[in-house]
C-alpha cells in the first residue's frame, strides 16, 4: 500500500511495476516502502516534459540506491537470476524429422538401372 497521501494514477502504475520486480524482496525486508514511494513520486514528476534537471538527478540517485540501475545492483552486490517459471518449464522435445528428398533416393547398382 502506497504510504504517501494523494496517489496519482501514474504513481499507482509505477508503484505496482516496481513492487513486481525482484529487488522488491530486498526493499520489503529492509522496510524501504517510504523510499520507494518517494522515488515513485519523483519519477512521475521527472517524466513530465518540463521536469527540472534537479529532479532527474535525484531520480538517478534513487535508481542506484534502490538497486534499479546496473551500478546500483553492483553496489548492493545483487544478481538477478532467471525467473522461476523459466527454470521449471519443461523442455519441449524436438519434432520428428520429416524425410527429405535425399532420404527417398535409392542407390541403384550399375547394370540394374534402365
Amino acid at each position: 500500500m502506497f504510504p504517501l497521501e494523494l496517489m496519482t494514477p501514474r504513481e499507482d502504475e509505477l508503484w505496482v511495476d516496481l513492487w513486481s520486480r525482484p529487488q522488491a524482496m530486498a526493499w520489503e525486508a529492509a522496510g524501504q516502502e517510504y523510499e520507494v514511494a518517494l522515488f515513485v513520486r519523483m519519477l512521475a514528476q521527472a517524466e513530465k516534459p518540463d521536469a527540472k534537471v534537479d529532479v532527474q538527478r535525484i531520480i538517478r540517485s534513487y535508481l542506484d540506491s534502490l538497486g534499479l540501475s546496473v551500478q546500483g545492483m553492483l553496489r548492493n552486490r545483487w544478481k538477478i537470476g532467471p525467473a522461476a517459471e523459466a527454470e521449471a518449464a519443461p523442455v519441449a522435445e524436438a519434432a520428428p524429422r520429416r524425410p527429405s528428398a535425399r532420404d527417398r533416393l535409392k542407390v541403384v547398382p550399375r547394370g540394374e538401372g534402365a
